[in-house]
Formats: structure tokens, C-alpha cells, sequence
């Protein structure tokens, strides 16, 4: 990691983290906790308090935050928002330093991506798109799976820092790449709750014990990492939102949006977008995705709960 820095920085890179929710805050505190240096800003001043409580510099402006970082760390909730901390007088690539490492681990549009390392490039900035699955659970316990777009070389500079963050930890590609990929990722996972949810819905009206059920099936070939994490939200309907209904309906929207422009058909992947749409039509946006469960029980005329 060290041709990160140049021979008067330490060893470790100096790390800027930009946007410090949900997943952001935990793997920030992953970094600090692997011994590296952390200067964070985001907009709500209760995390940047967190952060500076963890070890962490909290920085008042973006400028502030990546002026003296070697690596800069983005973690956001769409598109949008990626343009507007990485561009104009006050963004990012305006104020980090020609060879610092910018790698976005939010999830965006694939063609946002390559944008954005297009953009950077003329800066003398590197890029690595690499979105994240595994949710809060995964952030906390740094067990990420971190799917990459970029070059070959700075994957390789960045991956000490990475496995910090996550265990599964792979190059998809060129830029944009991770994000493809973190799409399908998301396509499959709305797909398994989904299927998770009508199978707790006909087993409640079937009277069979739900908790015997969920473990017996999670046992087999039915059995998965989704169903692990979201077996006790289904059972507790607690829906306490670890990812949002409202990030989901986006990541479903680029999925979906990514497949026409490539001619895949998705057949079930529409429906569930679909679903997940309606679910926060219907006011459920702010709840976990395990609240799919929710629709299917209005569906079912069963009262909702959660």
C-alpha cells in the first residue's frame, strides 16, 4: 500500500471518508480500528461526532476532508450524490491531491462510474468503483463482500485497505464493472426476500411454527445468506431498516434500466422491482427490504405488523 504515499508519509495512507451513514460509519470505524488514519465529513453532525469518538477527524467541507488524503473513500446513497461531492469548486476532484486514490463504494449507475474515472483522470486522480454487499450486519462485522472496476494496479495498491472493510474481495472488471455487478447483486437479493417472504406468509396461513420452518429450509438447498441475515426480521417482523426499501427501489431501477440498454431480459426481476415500488407507494421506504414481507401480507389480506 505504501506507493499510496510518497517517502515523507507514513506507511499507511491517509484516508478521507466521505459520507458517514448507515454502512459509512461502521467501516470507517473498521479502518480506525486496523490502525489507519481517518478524517471524515458528511452532512449530519451526529456522525461526524461518532467518528471523532471512534479515533477519527471530523472535517467541516469537503475541501478539508480529502486536501491531504492519499486515499478518498465515498459511500453514498445514489447518482446524485456522487456528482455533487465529486464535482464543482467544492468537490473532490477540485481538492484532492493529483495521485490520490478516490474509490466510490456507493452504489451507482455503471456509466456514473466510468464518468467519474473519465473526469478524475484529467485530474491526475485514480478511481476504483467498489460497491459493497452484506449490509449493516456485514459492515459492522467487516465482512463485506466489495465487488471492483478499475485497473489492475490500483486494485492491487488499494486491497491491504479493502480487507479492512470486507472478505470477499475481487477485480469485476474496468471501470463500471463493480457496479454491474453490484446490480446483479441486488436483482438477486430483492429476488430471494422476496421468495422468503411468500414462503413465511404460506407456512403463518398454513399453520406450520414459522422458527422450525425457517431452519429446516435454511438447512437445504432452499437454504442463504439472505435468509440468515432476514430470518429474524421475518419471524419478529422487525424491520428496522439495515437497507432501506427506498436504496433497493433505486439499485432495482439502474438493474432493470443497465439490462434494456444490454438487451437481458428479466422477467422475474420486473416483478420484483415492481413490488418494491408498490411497497413504498405505500409508505414503507424508510423500512429494511425484509419488509417485502409487508406486501405480501396485504396481498394475502393478512394484517400487516412491523
Amino acid at each position: 500500500m505504501s506507493n499510496l504515499a510518497d517517502s515523507s508519509r507514513p506507511t499507511r495512507p491517509a484516508i478521507a471518508w466521505i459520507g458517514l451513514g448507515i454502512m459509512g460509519s461502521p467501516m470507517a470505524e473498521n479502518l480506525l480500528k486496523a490502525g489507519y488514519s481517518v478524517t471524515g465529513y458528511t452532512l449530519e453532525a451526529d456522525k461526524l461526532e461518532r467518528l471523532a469518538a471512534a479515533g477519527g477527524t471530523a472535517a467541516d467541507s469537503i475541501a478539508a476532508a480529502v486536501a491531504d488524503a492519499d486515499v478518498i473513500i465515498t459511500m453514498v446513497p445514489a447518482s446524485p450524490q456522487v456528482e455533487a461531492i465529486a464535482y464543482g469548486p467544492d468537490g473532490i476532484l477540485e481538492n484532492a491531491r493529483p495521485g490520490a486514490l478516490l474509490i466510490d463504494m456507493s452504489s451507482i449507475t455503471p456509466q456514473t462510474s466510468v464518468d467519474l474515472a473519465e473526469a478524475a483522470g484529467d485530474k491526475g486522480i485514480r478511481v476504483l468503483d467498489a460497491p459493497v454487499s452484506g449490509g449493516e450486519a456485514g459492515a459492522v462485522e467487516a465482512v463485506l463482500s466489495i465487488m471492483v472496476g478499475g485497473n489492475q494496479a490500483d486494485f492491487d495498491a488499494a486491497r491491504p485497505l479493502l480487507e479492512a472493510l470486507g472478505k470477499t474481495i475481487v477485480l469485476c472488471g474496468p471501470h463500471g464493472s463493480g457496479q454491474t455487478v453490484k446490480a446483479a447483486n441486488q436483482l438477486i437479493v430483492a429476488v430471494n426476500i422476496q421468495a422468503c417472504a411468500e414462503a413465511v406468509v404460506f407456512l403463518e396461513k398454513s399453520g406450520v411454527d414459522l422458527a422450525a420452518a425457517l431452519d429446516v429450509l435454511n438447512g437445504g438447498l432452499a437454504g442463504s445468506t439472505v435468509l440468515t441475515r432476514k430470518k429474524d426480521n421475518f419471524k419478529n417482523r422487525d424491520f428496522r431498516p439495515g437497507f432501506r426499501i427506498d436504496l433497493h427501489h433505486k439499485d432495482m431501477g439502474i438493474v432493470t434500466d443497465a439490462a434494456r440498454t444490454v438487451g437481458a431480459a428479466l422477467p422475474v426481476g420486473g416483478l420484483v422491482a415492481n413490488l418494491v415500488a408498490a411497497l413504498r407507494a405505500q409508505g414503507d421506504g424508510g423500512l429494511d427490504h425484509s419488509a417485502l414481507l409487508r406486501g405480501v401480507e396485504r396481498l394475502s389480506g393478512q394484517p400487516t405488523a412491523g
